[in-house]
């Protein structure tokens, strides 16, 4: 895969020390507000859905690009864990019975595994409807307008022209032989769709002009896709302690793969050649800081579960 940047080896922008002081601040608010005094133990698999676990990207990406855009941190901070809570719940019904059938998740049983299928399906529900029950606050910290803006980028990358359609398409898929364009599709909506929408949410925290817009969107694409790219290399070539879920279930399930499709060293050059698209789009933005945005592209392609 491609190859860390230089300003980002020689230290220029400290991407653990950002991670750090970001994640801090996005736990502490997960813990405040997931699960609390929900009734009959939903609380508790809510809880167990989203904390202590998940390497976070999607708030990051909204925390990033809040940042390039100098936005309203309150309204990026609730959205980054609004945005965690759409994956987590996505994550709850996907390793359900009835379509992926999974038991490990985050390293650890599944929701279904551990609290049962009702209480899984309950506290995916409940996980929903607490998201944009966090990007809707009342008072004057978030105005109306970016609420509202915030809701409809999170409902469509979430929704059926996003990652709920793709997963329909994912489901429907396998055994099926897909080209390039038909597998594309599928995983630009699955799960391109929700790492792009964080994008655009956090852009939408603040104020950019459409030549930023259009940037970070082309950024958040590639890198959507990039990330399904790497997850197809990681099912094949790591083992389920590290990946913490379990490795090779989609040769297993006869699922089509950016690997079945163009072998594991073509995959992993599209990954670097989409890791560059991303890149090139921040460096066409206008926007002056976009370190972090440039780092966690490079973190998404070089990692290792």
């Amino acid at each position: 895969m491609q190859a860390m940047s230089e300003d980002v080896k020689a230290g220029a922008f400290d991407l653990s020390a950002w991670c750090q002081v970001q994640l801090q601040a996005m736990e502490q608010a997960l813990s405040a507000w997931v699960g609390v005094d929900a009734p009959a133990g939903l609380g508790e698999a809510m809880r167990y859905a989203v904390l202590d676990g998940g390497k976070r990207l999607r708030p990051l990406l909204v925390l990033a690009a809040c940042e390039a855009v100098r936005g309203n941190a309150e309204a990026a901070l609730r959205a980054g864990c609004a945005v965690e809570l759409i994956h987590a719940y996505s994550l709850v019904h996907d390793d359900m019975p009835c379509m992926d059938n999974d038991v490990l998740r985050r390293g650890k049983p599944t929701v279904h595994v551990a609290f049962g299928e009702a209480r899984a399906l309950l506290a995916g529900d409940a996980l929903q409807a607490l998201a944009f029950e966090l990007l809707t606050p009342e008072g004057d910290t978030v105005p109306a307008a970016m609420q509202a803006k915030l809701c409809r980028l999170l409902g469509r990358a979430a929704g059926a022209q996003g990652m709920a359609g793709g997963q329909a398409i994912d489901l429907a898929s396998v055994g099926l032989p897909l080209n390039e364009d038909q597998l594309r599709q599928m995983h630009r909506l699955k799960t391109g769709a929700l790492l792009e929408g964080s994008v655009l949410m956090g852009a939408a925290c603040g104020q950019a002009d459409a030549t930023a817009l259009q940037a970070l969107q082309r950024y958040g694409a590639a890198l959507g896709l990039a990330f399904q790219v790497v997850d197809d290399v990681l099912d094949v070539v790591a083992d389920s302690a590290t990946l913490g879920k379990t490795a090779g279930k989609d040769a297993a399930n006869d699922k089509p793969t950016y690997v079945s499709l163009m072998g594991l060293e073509g995959a992993r050059a599209h990954a670097g050649a989409l890791l560059q698209e991303s890149l090139s789009a921040l460096a066409g933005s206008g926007l002056e800081d976009t370190q972090a945005l440039r780092a966690l592209a490079h973190m998404v392609v070089d990692r290792s579960h």
